[in-house]
């Protein structure tokens, strides 16, 4: 099996795709900018043997994101057998600035993107199908005011998801995953990250393995398509009207 993971070298990406070759899968790797895995991943690759490659394109340009498959098929001589779209930019921004151009960028790199790549995927695919996992973020849900950019495009992806697991059934399955705090950036402190733990129901954020995890189960999923699981400590359960990034800080 061959499976496509977009941001695939860092971060969620890479626990996604060290996940996957556990799993048996061989990894079409892409990333905005050439370099190299992380660690984690390096190492999985290694570890279980599996055949891997990496991609550069930019995903703001349709030519690379039309491309993308192509070039995967090219290089392991079949197409993937899945597709993860992990791939995504964020930025601050609150909507009374919110201008065309940033909104722009975002949709093209979050919204645009994966319904291109998924449509590639389901023209070169075998007659057996195949499966695509969208990654989203939990405040599709109950969307904060923050990121404005974001959110929108996020919440684009998560509408054109049960679209598109209908337009391509039965030959593809199209699902998602809505991580909440998973990974701390520079912004957050470590008493605010542990604070934010212990006010979601379940006490806990998110890590990328139960990311990867869940990618996994809905790749496998034979019966599951159009379904968004939440991956969040059960942030989704909740409303927040900010980010959490700016809340519970020192």
């Amino acid at each position: 099996m061959l499976v496509l993971v977009t941001g695939g070298l860092h971060r969620v990406g890479a626990a996604i795709a060290a996940r996957l070759a556990e799993a048996g899968y061989d990894l079409a790797l892409h990333t905005h900018r050439p370099g190299d895995p992380d660690p984690e991943l390096a190492a999985a690759i290694a570890n279980h043997r599996a055949e891997s490659a990496i991609f550069a394109a930019d995903l703001a340009i349709p030519g690379d994101v039309e491309s993308l498959i192509g070039r995967v098929k090219a290089h392991f001589g079949r197409a993937p057998d899945a597709l993860v779209n992990s791939a995504s930019i964020i930025s601050e921004g609150q909507w009374a600035d919110l201008s065309c151009d940033e909104l722009a960028r975002h949709l093209d790199v979050n919204f645009i993107a994966p319904m291109l790549l998924t449509r590639a995927f389901a023209a070169a695919l075998a007659p057996e199908g195949g499966a695509v996992v969208n990654i989203l973020d939990q405040r599709v849900l109950n969307p904060p005011v923050d990121q404005a950019a974001y959110t929108a495009s996020k919440l684009a992806l998560a509408s054109v998801t049960r679209v598109m697991a209908r337009a391509f059934a039965p030959a593809v399955r199209v699902n998602a995953v809505a991580p909440g705090n998973t990974l701390p950036g520079d912004d957050y402190g470590a008493d605010q990250w542990r604070r934010l733990a212990e006010a979601m129901p379940l006490a806990r954020n998110s890590a990328p393995d139960d990311i990867a995890d869940a990618v996994a189960y809905l790749l496998g999923a034979r019966a599951v398509t159009g379904q968004i699981l939440f991956v969040d400590g059960g942030a989704n359960l909740e409303s927040h009207r900010r980010d959490f990034v700016h809340m519970m800080r020192d």
